[in-house]
C-alpha cells in the first residue's frame, strides 16, 4: 500500500502576468536535481499572437530554479520556435543528463490547426548543461513525449516515446540506437517505423484510450520506474478521464514490463479541476529525495530514513504541481511476488460457509466483529432460501478458528421496516451489521430492508452483560437512524464519543458521510452529510465508496478501512487516516489494500467482491472479517504498524 501526498504549497509554479511569454499558463514540468537545488523546465503559454495565430497561444520552454524543491524563482525563457517544424510552438519538455550532456526533448508544433501531420518530436542539446545551442527534429512521423534513458542499456542508447498521439492507436514504444545522434536521423526512424508494433509496450486497455510517456525513467533497485498519463475515452467520444499510472520495467530489458499499477492519481484539487483545460493531471517528471534529504520536505511526518519519490505534473493545463510517495512503498506495490496486497488470507478460508437448511442455508457474509474477554464474537449476515437476512453468531478464540457457531440467529427482523413486503423470495431483513462497545453497551448498526422501500440504516443495542449471557431478547427495539426515503447504508459508529456526541458514518449515494448525534434514542437520525471521502473518478474506487468496520484508534487519530467499487463493479478495500475529529482526512491510500484474488472471491452470488464490516486488533495484528463474492466469510490479517506507517 502507498499514499500519494500533494505538496502543501501547490501549485508550485503559476503564470506570471508580467511575463507575456508565460502569462496564460505554465505546466508540464521536467525537473532535474543539481547539487544546490532543483532545476525545472516547463511549458510556458502566452496569450494568442496575431502574427502566429489569433486563436491559440504560443508555447515556449521556460526554466526556473529552487533551492528547496518548492519555491521556484529565477524564471527565464530558454527555448523559442526557430525552425519551420516547430514554428507554432515548443511544448512539454523532458530533460535527461546523458553522458554529461543535457538533452531536452519536446513536442514540436509545425503547423496550425494542430494535427497528426504537424505534431512531432524535437530535441535540444546543451553540451555545457546550460545553453541549448543546437536542436534537431527527431521523428518524421506523429509522436510526442520522447524520454531518453539516463544511461546505456546493454551498450545501446535507449528512449521511450509515444507515437500516433493524435490519431488512434496511441502507443508507448521503446527505441534503441548505437549513437545518440541516430535519434535525429530520418533514415534511423524510417527503418524503425516499418516495424513499430514490435517496439510497443503493452500498457493500453482499450484502443479508444490515450496513453503518453510521462517521466524520464528512474533506475531503482528493482528496475526502471516510469510514470505515464492514461486517458480513458480519449478517442471514443465519451467523457475523457485523465489519470496517472506507474510501471516497473526490467533493468536489462525495458521491453519487459515487470508490473504496473492501475490509475493512482486523478484530478481532485481545485487547481486540477479548474483551468485552461479542466480535470487534468499530467505527469512529466520524477525525482528522488534520498533519506537525509527527505527531512526538508514540507510534510513533517515524513521520516528522514525514507527515500521519497517526487512526482511532478501539470494541473488543468495551467500550473505546475508536485506530489510525493514513499519509494519503497510504491516498489512493494509493484513487486509481482506480493500479489496479496497488504492483508494475508487465512489458510482456513472461507471460515464460514452456508450451512444446513435453515436461516444460513443460502449465504453467510459481511460480519461485524468484537473482541470481549479474549474471544472474538463474529456477528455475520445469514441468508435463508427465501433471501431473508438475519444475524448469526460464531465465536473464535484465536480470531481465525471457529470454536462455536450458534444454531439459531441472535438477531432477526422485528420492525415493520425490515419485514418482507416484496417478492416472497426477494431480499429483505437485517443486513451487514457493524458493532461497537461504548461504555458497557454494544451498539449494532445495520441495513434494514423490506424489499420494497429504499434500504435504511437501523440501530439496536444490548448490554455487554446480556450479550455474554446470550439473552438475545434484550436487544433494544430497533429504529431508523437515516432520513426517510433516502438510500442510506453502511452505517458505523465511531467507538468513542466526540465531546458529548456520537459520530455516525453513513453512505448517501456514492460517498461516505458523517453526522454528530446527541444520543442514540428513538427519533434521532442523521440530518446532514459531512463529507468524509468521495469516489475518485478513474481509480479503483471511482464508482462509490462506503465504510467497512468502525474506525480503529491509532494515537490521537483514526484508521478507517473502506470499500471502493470500480466502474467494472469490483469491490476492493482501501484505508484512510482521519484526524481526532473522525471527519478530516490526513491520508488516503492510492492503491487498494485488499482485493478479490481467490476463486471464492471471484465466484459466488455477486462476483469479484471483498466486503468487510468488522475488524479486531490484537497487538500489532488486524483481523479483517469479510464477505467473499456475497457467499462465504473469510478472514485476513495485516500489521497495524505497517498500515499506519504508510499513512503517516
Amino acid at each position: 500500500m502507498f499514499v500519494i501526498r500533494r505538496d502543501l504549497d501547490n501549485p508550485i509554479l503559476s503564470p506570471r502576468r508580467e511575463h507575456p511569454w508565460e502569462a496564460l499558463a505554465v505546466f508540464n514540468p521536467s525537473v532535474i536535481r543539481e547539487k544546490n537545488g532543483w532545476k525545472m523546465y516547463y511549458r510556458a503559454l502566452s496569450n494568442p499572437s496575431a502574427l502566429v495565430s489569433s486563436y491559440a497561444g504560443q508555447s515556449t520552454i521556460g526554466e526556473a530554479f529552487s533551492e528547496d524543491g518548492t519555491h521556484f524563482n529565477v524564471r527565464r525563457q530558454i527555448l523559442v520556435p526557430e525552425q519551420s517544424w516547430e514554428s507554432f510552438g515548443c511544448e512539454d519538455p523532458r530533460v535527461t543528463i546523458f553522458e554529461g550532456v543535457s538533452y531536452l526533448s519536446y513536442t514540436a508544433l509545425g503547423g496550425y490547426p494542430f494535427s497528426k501531420d504537424t505534431i512531432k518530436v524535437g530535441i535540444a542539446v546543451a553540451r555545457d548543461g546550460k545553453n541549448f545551442t543546437e536542436r534537431h527534429l527527431v521523428t518524421p512521423f506523429n509522436a510526442k513525449a520522447f524520454a531518453l534513458f539516463p544511461e546505456r542499456i546493454d551498450g545501446k542508447v535507449a528512449a521511450l516515446l509515444t507515437i500516433h498521439t493524435d490519431e488512434p492507436p496511441a502507443e508507448i514504444c521503446l527505441a534503441y540506437a548505437d549513437h545518440i545522434n541516430d535519434f535525429w536521423s530520418p533514415d534511423f526512424w524510417n527503418e524503425w517505423y516499418t516495424s513499430w508494433q514490435s517496439h510497443k509496450l503493452s500498457f493500453k486497455r482499450n484502443n479508444n484510450d490515450h496513453i503518453e510517456v510521462g517521466s524520464v525513467p528512474i533506475l531503482t533497485k528493482d528496475g526502471w520506474l516510469i510514470f505515464y498519463s492514461y486517458i480513458e475515452n480519449y478517442f471514443g467520444g465519451s467523457e475523457r478521464v485523465f489519470s496517472v499510472e506507474a510501471a516497473l520495467l526490467d533493468r536489462d530489458d525495458p521491453s519487459k514490463i515487470i508490473n504496473r499499477t492501475e490509475s493512482i492519481f486523478v484530478p481532485e484539487e481545485i487547481y486540477e479541476l479548474y483551468g485552461l483545460v479542466p480535470n487534468i493531471v499530467f505527469p512529466t517528471s520524477a525525482t528522488i529525495l534520498r533519506g537525509s534529504q527527505a527531512s526538508t520536505a514540507t510534510v513533517d511526518a515524513w521520516l528522514p530514513q525514507q527515500d521519497m519519490l517526487e512526482i511532478w505534473y501539470g494541473a488543468a493545463d495551467t500550473v505546475c504541481a508536485k506530489a510525493s510517495v514513499k519509494l519503497n512503498d510504491l516498489l512493494r506495490d509493484l513487486d509481482p511476488e506480493k500479489p496479496a496486497r497488504t492483508f494475508t488470507r487465512s489458510e482456513k478460508n472461507p471460515i464460514l460457509a452456508p450451512h444446513g437448511d435453515g436461516f444460513e442455508s443460502h449465504e453467510v457474509l459481511n460480519a461485524a466483529a468484537i473482541d470481549i474477554d479474549g474471544s472474538v464474537y463474529i456477528l455475520y449476515r445469514a441468508m435463508d432460501a427465501a433471501n431473508t437476512s438475519t444475524i448469526g453468531l460464531a465465536i473464535s478464540h484465536d480470531g481465525i478458528t471457529i470454536n462455536e457457531r450458534l444454531p439459531e440467529p441472535i438477531y432477526a427482523p422485528r420492525a415493520d421496516f425490515e419485514m418482507k413486503k416484496g417478492s416472497a423470495t426477494g431480499n429483505s431483513g437485517c443486513e451487514d451489521p457493524r458493532i461497537v462497545c461504548i461504555g458497557d453497551t454494544l451498539h449494532m448498526t445495520y441495513t434494514a430492508y423490506d424489499g420494497v422501500h429504499v434500504p435504511a440504516g437501523a440501530i439496536s443495542s444490548i448490554s455487554v452483560e446480556d450479550f455474554l449471557a446470550r439473552r438475545w431478547e434484550k436487544w433494544s427495539v430497533p429504529f431508523i437512524l437515516t432520513p426517510e426515503g433516502v438510500d442510506d447504508k453502511d452505517l458505523a459508529l465511531l467507538p468513542e464519543k466526540i465531546g458529548e456526541n456520537y459520530l455516525l458514518y453513513h453512505r448517501i449515494n456514492n460517498q461516505i458521510c458523517a453526522d454528530l448525534l446527541p444520543d442514540l434514542s428513538s427519533g434521532k437520525c442523521a440530518s446532514r452529510c459531512i463529507e468524509v471521502i468521495a469516489p475518485r473518478l478513474g481509480m479503483w474506487d471511482g464508482l462509490k465508496v462506503g465504510s467497512t468496520a468502525p474506525p480503529i484508534k491509532v494515537g490521537n487519530n483514526w484508521l478507517m478501512i473502506y470499500h471502493g467499487v470500480s466502474r467494472h463493479g469490483t469491490y476492493r478495500l482501501g484505508a484512510v487516516l482521519l484526524d481526532a475529529s473522525g471527519t478530516s482526512v490526513l491520508a488516503r491510500t492510492a492503491d487498494p489494500i485488499f482485493e478479490p484474488i481467490e476463486k471464492y472471491e471471484h465466484e459466488g452470488a455477486v462476483a469479484n467482491v471483498v466486503f468487510s464490516c468488522g475488524t479486531v486488533v490484537r497487538g500489532d495484528t488486524i483481523f479483517l472479517y469479510y464477505g467473499a463474492a456475497d457467499k462465504v466469510l473469510g478472514v485476513a490479517t495485516a500489521s497495524l504498524a505497517h498500515i499506519v506507517d504508510a499513512l503517516t
